[in-house]
């Protein structure tokens, strides 16, 4: 025991008496508590500018894009005249599929101004309508129209010699007028449509036959050419992108857990595997259009895989993905507390058994939540796929088969709503903003699977 010099001890100055009462709060007590409130201010601020530029955001895509669930076209009584589809009478398809689609331009204008006539709508269009090469008629239809009855004929003959009821297409500067993207103003420029067109448009609409209906087209159909947007769909880049998928979770999934279950369970810690590591985390900040040329460089040019397959965006959406999946399966495998290791290895377990039995499933959960966060990441990138090829093609086509699938030219949901978005016409715009709809909605449906997942098999230790 140490004693404590006399001199040594200094008295301690006593708390200054409160004079106030204590329902009073002093000016160091107000002052706190404005500094408290202050902050919570700035919170909320905060929070209101991120929701205000939030809702801005969705506001723009769905009042962009909505019109891209919509297609205006016409329900028309259309003749299949056998003295023009099938002068011979045999139906023969031979002979059918050697009728162009261009003599199927006289049917839409017979069939439209029969509808003209019964509706009593008078128009100079009709008065001036040219039999032969064209009319000023043939604008109100899409390029597509044409192609559309080609191909029922050649799908059942037996139309021939028929009047059916059939809904063509309006033209994109059509249905851009009933949507209020085409205007009287903007049409002084156009070669496509003048205002007695837009006149006989608005009767037509009047009439009941000049309508928009869902347009299912979009989600399922393929893509078109500059010369008809209004037939273009984004159907075949979602199968696309479906097969990317794919590849990307039966390569990143198994190679990214097995990694990182080696690298936090049963490597040795040295400089090796530190080195590895930083080059994991580095890897997660590496801007995408790195791995696209490394892409380019290895499958393509190395390697010859085909251009704009999805399997070559499928291996480099893969190399961008494994950093997320690996990180985010070492954080799964960190929160599995060291007790059921050890119980494990306590009752006779291998370190493997340890892992594999017990970690493992356990940590299964947070693993599915970064591998589902991580194909969401992969789902939505454009810039790797500029590299491979994936904008330039037009996805017209559907694959023939699984193989074709992965390895025949196609494109992807953000590849084609770039392609869309570069495109002169107004429509492809519309389209575009349709097409980030969809992918949103992609992408949302896959974080809530992360969600439900994540709290449906989380355990708290």
């Amino acid at each position: 025991m140490t004693d404590i010099p006399v001199s040594d001890v200094r008295p301690v100055p006593a708390a200054p008496a409160r004079t106030g009462s204590l329902l009073t709060a002093d000016a160091r007590t107000r002052r706190r508590n404005a500094a408290e409130t202050r902050f919570r201010l700035y919170g909320i601020v905060a929070v209101g500018i991120g929701l205000f530029f939030l809702a801005a955001l969705l506001y723009a895509i769905v009042t962009n894009g909505i019109g891209a669930f919509q297609q205006t076209g016409y329900t028309l009584q259309i003749e299949f005249r056998e003295d023009v589809l099938d002068k011979t009478g045999t139906r023969n398809l031979d002979d059918i599929k050697s009728v162009k689609t261009f003599a199927y331009s006289p049917l839409l204008r017979e069939a439209m101004l029969r509808e003209i006539e019964a509706h009593g709508i008078e128009t100079p269009l009709a008065d001036a309508m040219i039999k032969g090469f064209s009319s000023p008629l043939d604008k109100l239809f899409s390029d597509g129209a044409r192609s559309t009855l080609r191909d029922m004929v050649l799908a059942d003959p037996s139309l021939i010699g028929q009047t059916v009821t059939v809904r063509i297409l309006a033209s994109s500067r059509v249905d851009g007028y009933l949507k209020g993207r085409v205007s009287r103003a903007s049409i002084e420029r156009d070669k496509n449509l003048d205002a007695a067109h837009l006149d006989l448009i608005d009767k037509l609409r009047e009439a009941g036959i000049a309508t928009k209906a869902f347009n299912l087209a979009f989600i399922t159909g393929p893509d078109a050419s500059d010369a008809r947007p209004e037939q273009a769909g984004i159907g075949v880049a979602m199968l696309g992108s479906f097969y990317m998928m794919i590849v990307v979770l039966a390569l990143a999934l198994p190679i990214g857990v097995g990694a990182s279950i080696y690298l936090e369970e049963f490597a040795p810690q040295n400089r090796i595997t530190d080195l590895i590591e930083v080059n994991i985390s580095n890897l997660a900040a590496v801007p995408s259009i790195v791995f696209g040329i490394l892409g380019l460089a290895v499958f393509i040019q190395f390697v010859h895989l085909p251009q704009s397959a999805p399997l070559v965006g499928g291996l480099v959406l893969s190399l961008m993905t494994l950093p997320t999946i690996i990180i985010s399966t070492r954080a799964a495998l960190k929160a599995v507390p060291p007790s059921i290791r050890d119980a494990a290895l306590g009752v006779g377990a291998s370190k493997m058994q340890a892992v594999f039995h017990h970690v493992l499933p356990l940590a299964m959960p947070g693993i599915l939540t970064g591998t589902i966060l991580g194909l969401a990441q992969a789902l939505g990138e454009t810039a790797p796929l500029l590299l491979i090829g994936m904008v330039g093609f037009v996805a017209s086509n559907y694959p023939d088969g699984v193989a074709s699938g992965f390895m025949a030219p196609n494109s992807a949901m953000p590849a084609q709503i770039y392609e869309w978005a570069k495109r002169a016409d107004p429509a492809f715009y519309e389209r575009a903003w349709g097409g980030i709809i969809l992918l949103l909605v992609f992408l949302m449906t896959m974080n809530i699977i992360a969600i439900l997942l994540r709290r449906r098999f989380e355990r708290r230790w």
